[in-house]
């Protein structure tokens, strides 16, 4: 059972969970072929005919009875949870392929196991659902999936607001995408639809799709900048959240380099990359051509 401390002086929480001290890591090393104590293979519990070994089901898109194979996406109770209400969403059967490398269409199921079960909470607290993906960002088993946690609603979040509309990098007919001014990381990228009266869980299907093609093309552009940048020795990694509340987005964070004490002790962010360029690069324009333009830029100004 997990419990909420609050900090006195500055009105933050913390959670205290120390069953995640059990969590098993399969992102280290490579777990294939790697025997247990007791001598059989480590299998991974998310893949397909592993699903009886597997945390208790309560949520598929797909054929099948439930805890057997037939699943498109699959969602299971965590093990290990941060809060009361914990889940994990397995994006596929596919035990290699991250979100970005799935079908525009598999992507869209996902979105819609995320809108069940968004719905499905939402009436007993705030429903965060996020992606940790890779090392670098926190995941823990290598096989794609999300997560939703439900947090009581009177503990405040210390998550941002929606940011202003700037640098935008795609404009579609229900969102539009963008680095925001405020950009806390180098490529940061925001998804916001443009009607913001609702909350995730209210999208209509045409949106979910809209929202599936942009995500897919979104982060397969990110890691096309990531790989030929090589900012870090780490494998391209990035997390991702949908904001709870009303007035949404999807904030999509790529691990390019790591915090350190100076964030640490002081609560700042330093961003090595203007989010103007960003969103340049983003949209396909090479570094050197938005160099050029931000000279350019500088001129007409003179």
């Amino acid at each position: 059972m997990s419990k909420y401390v609050p900090d006195v002086v500055s009105h933050r929480w913390v959670i205290i969970a120390s069953q995640r001290l059990s969590r098993p890591d399969q992102t280290g090393k490579s777990t294939k072929g790697r025997r247990s104590p007791s001598g059989r293979k480590n299998k991974c519990l998310f893949c397909e005919d592993n699903e009886s070994s597997s945390p208790s089901e309560v949520f598929r898109i797909g054929k099948g009875e439930i805890n057997k194979p037939g699943w498109k996406v699959r969602v299971v109770t965590n093990k290990f949870p941060i809060t009361d209400f914990h889940e994990v969403i397995i994006h596929s059967p596919n035990h290699m392929k991250n979100l970005e490398e799935l079908p525009e269409k598999q992507i869209g199921l996902v979105l819609r196991a995320y809108k069940a079960r968004f719905n499905y909470y939402r009436k007993m607290g705030q429903v965060l659902i996020f992606c940790n993906n890779g090392e670098h960002a926190g995941a823990s088993i290598k096989h794609p999936h999300s997560q939703l946690v439900v947090i009581p609603g009177q503990i405040n979040l210390d998550t941002l607001g929606k940011e202003p509309f700037n640098n935008v990098v795609q404009d579609t007919k229900f969102f539009t995408t963008y680095c925001p001014d405020f950009s806390q990381w180098p490529y940061e990228v925001w998804v916001a639809p443009k009607d913001n009266k609702g909350r995730f869980g209210d999208l209509s299907d045409e949106a979910l799709d809209e929202m599936a093609m942009i995500l897919r093309q979104t982060l397969k552009q990110l890691k096309k900048i990531f790989d030929s940048h090589k900012l870090t020795n780490m494998d391209f990694a990035y997390n991702y959240y949908i904001y709870p509340g009303h007035d949404w987005y999807l904030r999509i964070i790529p691990r390019f380099i790591h915090r350190a004490g100076f964030e640490l002790g002081t609560g700042l962010n330093v961003n090595i990359v203007d989010p103007a360029e960003a969103s340049l690069e983003l949209r396909g324009i090479e570094s050197k051509i938005v160099g050029i333009l931000n000279r350019l830029k500088q001129k007409s100004k003179s």
